[in-house]
């Protein structure tokens, strides 16, 4: 395989991956904020506590997805050279 195709093919694996890490993460914060409306509806009275740890959630949800997108990034790089 020459140099030209490995490229390429980083190209598009890293750009797979990227698109999955997006999809995994919209995913997980769609269930997460759906699970926080519900858990309001039921018991209006633990609001703050519901919106806390949804906000905790999202954020570690958030972190994952950077993490992916960034070996995605840097593996590409390092196939480039």
């Amino acid at each position: 395989m020459d140099t030209m195709n490995a490229v390429a093919f980083a190209y598009l694996s890293a750009g797979i991956g990227a698109g999955l890490t997006i999809i995994g993460a919209g995913l997980g914060i769609g269930k997460l904020a759906a699970a926080a409306l519900e858990g309001t509806a039921r018991q209006p009275s633990a609001t703050g506590d519901i919106r806390t740890s949804m906000l905790i959630a999202a954020g570690l949800i958030e972190g994952a997805a950077l993490f992916a997108l960034i070996i995605c990034i840097l593996l590409t790089v390092k196939a480039a050279v």
